[in-house]
Parts: structure tokens; sequence; C-alpha cells
């Protein structure tokens, strides 16, 4: 087992681990728990009662978190012609059609987000053993295969997040930084509820939500009682 260190130590005594707390309360008391000396991440991890193993039951989606994340980040766009022209005054950091394909093969991967119009696909198609393992290929379930790219450049940079269910029907997403305080990653976190909601696969059955919990990058998690998703539906 690896040895905790005394601030992790610190930050889990003021957890009461057999308490679900409600979120508002969970919020207040992450900056408590936070120990590092940069403004941590904040993210949410929902257990879903879903079972990926069915494809049916799948639970993947993004959404334009209403206060953003906190970061920068740089996107790629596979595009040409008019739509070349709209990245470029949407934001978009690197743009291009076979020319960054090749560059890509090439090792380059400095960039966090990648976004293509369909035309696009055949050929982007090539590079998906190096960007499928990393998250990073464009996929029309997630909205970044799209003829629409002004739209999804400035909601990337805005913080649009991407989700997925892991093979245990788990979701770990970013909400922001601790730095912005409570209110504003509560509204974050209930935009990303609500749109984990709205992907409810028809063939779940049961509790759909069956834990939450909070972190910051360096802390221990805080359980949340689920039935802040059932008020927060009402």
């Amino acid at each position: 087992m690896a040895n905790i260190g005394k601030k992790y130590s610190e930050a889990r005594e003021k957890i009461d681990r057999e308490k679900k707390y409600d979120m508002e309360e969970a919020l207040e008391l992450l900056p408590q728990i936070s120990f590092a000396k940069f403004d941590e991440t904040v993210e949410l991890a929902c257990r879903l009662g879903v079972d990926p193993r069915h494809a049916d039951q799948m639970v993947r989606g993004s959404v334009a978190l209403p206060n953003g994340l906190g970061k920068e980040v740089k996107i790629v766009v596979f595009a040409k012609g008019q739509k070349e022209k709209e990245a470029e005054e949407a934001g978009a950091d690197y743009i291009g059609a076979e020319d960054l394909i090749e560059k890509i093969q090439k090792g380059w991967l400095d960039f966090d987000k990648a976004v293509a119009t369909p035309d696009m696909m055949g050929a982007v198609s090539k590079l998906g053993k190096i960007l499928g393992p990393r998250g990073l290929m464009p996929n029309p379930k997630v909205g970044t295969v799209t003829f629409d790219i002004a739209k999804t450049v400035k909601e990337m940079k805005a913080g649009r997040v991407e989700f997925r269910v892991d093979k245990a029907g788990n979701l770990h997403v970013p909400v922001g930084k601790i730095g912005f305080g409570k209110e504003k990653i509560m509204e974050n976190i209930n935009s990303l509820i609500e749109a984990v909601i709205r992907l409810k696969p028809p063939s779940s059955k049961g509790a759909y939500f069956k834990g939450l919990a909070v972190c910051t990058t360096m802390s221990p998690g805080i359980k949340i009682d689920p039935a802040y998703v059932r008020n927060l539906t009402k």
C-alpha cells in the first residue's frame, strides 16, 4: 500500500467518510481540504446505473459549462475552404487538411481537442490509432464532427467538456477550478448533471445516479447524497 502524505491525511480527517454530503456543503468543504500550491481542478465523479458492455447503455456526450474550465484549450480543426476560414475566425489554434494529418502522423500532438468537418473524416480516419487512445479522435456523438465549426470551436474555448462512462459505468469530469468559488462550480456541476440525465439510456433500469463525489486534483473525495440529483430535476 502506498504511503499517504501528511497533508492528504490531514485533509481526509476533515471529511466524514460515512456521510453523504449535500452538494453545497461539500463545495464549502473543498477549499478546506485543498492543499496544493496551484489552483486545483475540481472534478465530479458519478457512478451510473448502466452497463457499458451493452452498446445501448453507453453514455457519452458533451456539455458547454456556463463558467468554463479555467484553462486554455488548444484546438486543431481539420477543414478546407470556407470552413477553414470560419475556424480561424472562431479562434482555432491549428487548421489544415492533409498537411495537418501528415504532421500528426509524424508525432506532433501539441493540442487538447480536435474537430473535423464531415467531408474530412475519410482522411482523418487514418489517425484513428493515434488519436483514438488519447481521446482526441473527432466523433459526431460528442459534436466534434460537424459543419458548424465556428460554434463548436467557440464552445470549446469557453469550456465545453466531453464525457464518457468507463467500463465500470463511472464518469470522471472536470467542472472548473477551486478558485471559481462555490456558486460557479455548482452551476457547472448542475449543467453537467442535466446533460447526463438527458442521455439516460431507455434500457437503463433502477437508479440512474448510484453515487456522486467531488474532489480536487490532490484531495480525497467527498461523497454526495444522490438525492441532490432528484431535487435538481423536480
